[in-house]
């Protein structure tokens, strides 16, 4: 029992150590810009993106995902947030770019993740044992990357009601100067009117 506990426990530090990484950031992207980063990975490991655009404009950007030979492997227009998983077909460099590019004047601010899975490794043929012991860490692994993936759709969440919440106070607050602003008119002309009026009477009066 003590052999099979301490198996077990050993599995779920190895799977801890070998879960793919993840790295989020917040980058600021300005009017005619393009921001790229890059990550060198193995063939047939998987890597997923995912982004939201925060702050700025129409909350809106262009995502593009190239291989190593230059090809592009995602490419999107005007995109307020996506995710975009996918095994690299071959070993090399990946580039990831958010171009601001068609902004005349407007920064965007986005908070992206990118994902990158442990590169798949042979394994040869062993006894039961050691099979059993694989399949528990392969389902250790998936149970990690689905939680992880929860996890990070729940911050997205969050900026998604961030972004909404200052939609709606904006809104507010423009409806609030407008109606301060039409009062602010019909005070005016009322005053107006009754100015007119009474130097109007008062001209009929002298004549």
């Amino acid at each position: 029992m003590k052999s099979s506990w301490r198996s077990l426990c050993f599995t779920v530090l190895l799977a801890a150590t070998l879960l793919h990484t993840g790295n989020c950031y917040t980058i600021t992207v300005d009017a005619h810009a393009e921001e790229c980063f890059f990550e060198n990975v193995e063939a047939d490991t998987k890597m997923g993106l995912t982004f939201e655009i925060a702050e700025g404009g129409f909350l809106d950007i262009d995502v593009t995902i190239t291989g190593p030979d230059g090809a592009v492997i995602y490419k999107g227009e005007r995109e307020s947030s996506g995710m975009y998983t996918f095994s690299a077909p071959t070993s090399g460099r990946y580039t990831y770019c958010f171009s601001n590019k068609m902004s005349t004047m407007t920064p965007k601010v986005v908070m992206f993740n990118l994902e990158i899975g442990v590169a798949p490794q042979g394994q040869p043929a062993g006894k039961e044992e050691d099979v059993n012991h694989n399949k528990l860490e392969d389902m250790i692994k998936e149970l990690a990357t689905t939680l992880k993936t929860v996890k990070h759709e729940q911050e997205y969440m969050q900026v998604r009601d961030r972004i909404h919440r200052a939609i709606n106070e904006s809104t507010n607050s423009r409806v609030v100067m407008w109606s301060i602003f039409e009062a602010s008119v019909l005070l005016v002309m009322t005053l107006g009117q009754v100015y007119y009026l009474k130097r109007f009477f008062e001209v009929q009066r002298v004549v």
